[in-house]
């Protein structure tokens, strides 16, 4: 039987609090990792999930970092490689939020942010836990992209120069740690379905409609939104030895509806 185990790895998961994030540490966790689920503002969430790991019989724990500073990534890093041992995988979830509008109305302060969570977040934690990996000829660096980064629709031009900007830095990291047996990758998702659309039946989209009536699904060629758990299913797999000649990848996991061509 084929399996993804990751008994005795240590994943480091940023964004954990979040909803995407929060079914990654789960998913991790449950195929046997000791993983730190990191948060940002959103401790009583990360507190959730690692309460739910360790029950479960796992391995967990939460710590706080601004992903955009280098002394507060380091710290992270330190508390980590002290209760857990130096990280074997590093996924790379978190982002800032703001609202979406035209470039000519966007605030360029949006796109800073944008540049700091999407950018920076991903050299410093490169920087932060990749020298271990090369002490131990062997590492994961997985990120979380966006199927929007091909789309480039209107009012998506603060998100998209942000993940377009992360997507190039690992290209060249992928390059650069590979011969030190280090894979770098990024999942794109769609549009997914996650627990605030399960719980709140009267979610909307950003124009105001109704969810089932936005229109999405009928342009996805598997014609229905995933689940957060098909996110999480690939990065388990990129984590995983099943993954270890696959570098400099970015997967879009969105039903088709984008596709990357040759």
């Amino acid at each position: 039987m084929i399996t993804l185990d990751l008994t005795g790895k240590v994943a480091v998961i940023t964004g954990a609090s979040g909803e995407l994030g929060r079914v990654m540490g789960r998913t991790l966790a449950e195929a046997g990792a000791a993983v730190a689920l990191h948060y940002y503002k959103g401790e009583d969430k990360a507190q959730g999930t690692a309460a739910q790991i360790n029950a479960a019989g796992g391995h967990a724990i939460i710590v706080q970092a601004d992903v955009g500073n280098r002394d507060s990534v380091n710290a992270m890093r330190d508390t980590v490689k002290a209760a857990l041992g130096a990280a074997d995988i590093i996924v790379n979830n978190a982002v800032q939020q703001y609202e979406w509008t035209s470039v000519l109305d966007q605030d360029e302060a949006d796109y800073e942010s944008q540049f700091q969570t999407c950018v920076l977040h991903n050299l410093l934690m490169a920087k932060a836990f990749v020298p271990d990996m090369i002490l131990k000829k062997s590492g994961r660096i997985i990120a979380t992209n966006t199927e929007c980064t091909m789309q480039c629709a209107p009012n998506q031009s603060a998100y998209v120069s942000g993940k377009g900007g992360q997507d190039r830095l690992l290209r060249v990291l992928a390059r650069e740690v590979g011969p030190h047996g280090i894979t770098v990758n990024q999942v794109a998702p769609g549009w997914m379905i996650s627990d605030k659309y399960r719980e709140d039946g009267t979610a909307r989209t950003t124009t105001g409609a109704p969810i089932d009536d936005s229109g999405y699904a009928r342009n996805v060629p598997l014609r229905h939104r995933g689940q957060d758990q098909d996110i999480a299913n690939a990065v388990c797999f990129l984590a995983s030895d099943r993954a270890a000649f696959i570098s400099g990848v970015y997967l879009p996991v969105c039903g088709g509806n984008v596709m990357p061509t040759i």
